[in-house]
Parts: C-alpha cells; sequence; structure tokens
C-alpha cells in the first residue's frame, strides 16, 4: 500500500491492528489451556470474547471507510506472540508459566493500547467521528484488560512464581 497522507496511514494502521487482532483470536485459546489459575484462564477466556468484537468493530470501521476489511502484516505482534508461545513450551513450572503468560498477555495489550490510541487521534484529526467512536470502545476495553491482568499478577500470581 502507498502511504501519501494520514488517511492513507490511518488505513494501513487499520489494516495492521486487524490483522494482529485476527492472531491474538487464535493466540488466546492456546493461553487458556495452557493457564493453570482459573482465574487466568476465565481472564483470557472473557478477553477472547472481548476480541471477537474487536474484530467486528474493526470490519465496521472499515465499512465506514468504504473498504473492505483486509489485514496488513504486523510483524510486531508476530514477534510478541512467538515469544509468548516459546515461553509456555519451555517453562515447565505452572506458576511460573502463568506469570509469562501474564507478561506476554500484557506486551500485548500494550502494543494494542498504542495502535488504537494512535487510531481514534487520527479518526478525530480526519472527521471519522463514527470510526473514533467504536475505536474509543475498543481502547477503553483494552486498558480494562491490561488493569485486570495487573490485578491478577500483584494479587498473588507473581508471588505464587516466586514460591
Amino acid at each position: 500500500m502507498k502511504i501519501e497522507k494520514l488517511s492513507d496511514l490511518f488505513l494501513h494502521t487499520l489494516q495492521d491492528i486487524y490483522y494482529a487482532e485476527n492472531h491474538i483470536v487464535k493466540a488466546l485459546p492456546k493461553m487458556i489451556k495452557a493457564s493453570d489459575s482459573k482465574q487466568l484462564a476465565k481472564a483470557f477466556t472473557d478477553h477472547l470474547e472481548q476480541t471477537k468484537e474487536h474484530v467486528t468493530r474493526l470490519q465496521e470501521v472499515f465499512s465506514m471507510l468504504d473498504h473492505k476489511p483486509k489485514a496488513a502484516k504486523c510483524p510486531a505482534i508476530d514477534g510478541i506472540l512467538e515469544e509468548a508461545q516459546e515461553l509456555m513450551s519451555e517453562i515447565k513450572d505452572p506458576d511460573t508459566k502463568d506469570a509469562a503468560m501474564i507478561a506476554a498477555a500484557q506486551a500485548v495489550e500494550h502494543y494494542e493500547i498504542t495502535r488504537y490510541g494512535t487510531l481514534v487521534a487520527w479518526a478525530d484529526l480526519l472527521g471519522y467521528g463514527p470510526a473514533s467512536k467504536l475505536l474509543g470502545k475498543t481502547l477503553k476495553e483494552e486498558y480494562g484488560a491490561d488493569s485486570k491482568l495487573t490485578k491478577i499478577a500483584e494479587a498473588h500470581l507473581n508471588a505464587e512464581a516466586v514460591a
């Protein structure tokens, strides 16, 4: 895709996060299965459903812009998810594995927060009000998911990994 102006960059970034969200939908079931903590597995299960909704919202944004949903390969999310998969296969201690999965999931959340934050700002500048609202809703949910993971880690999982 040739990027010449902000609207092109917006579309490219939208395609990037669309790729990321679809790959997260594929990765979360593995993380659910690998979770030792029921609380962590539930958090991942809840976020899987939320992520599926994020994909649907992105499809709506593409439609608002008169574009078909299209993914642009995202090496950043590929790297984060690959690292998470490696850790899950290498770490044998269940508590340490849970702590690693929380860290990996938060890396994903932080990536998504940066992308959605940027998209909201650009949508506002470009006059894409309805798209900004949808993207902003997802941004709030990504912050919420990150906060939930922090609470789980700090409440007990990190301490259990130390023991």
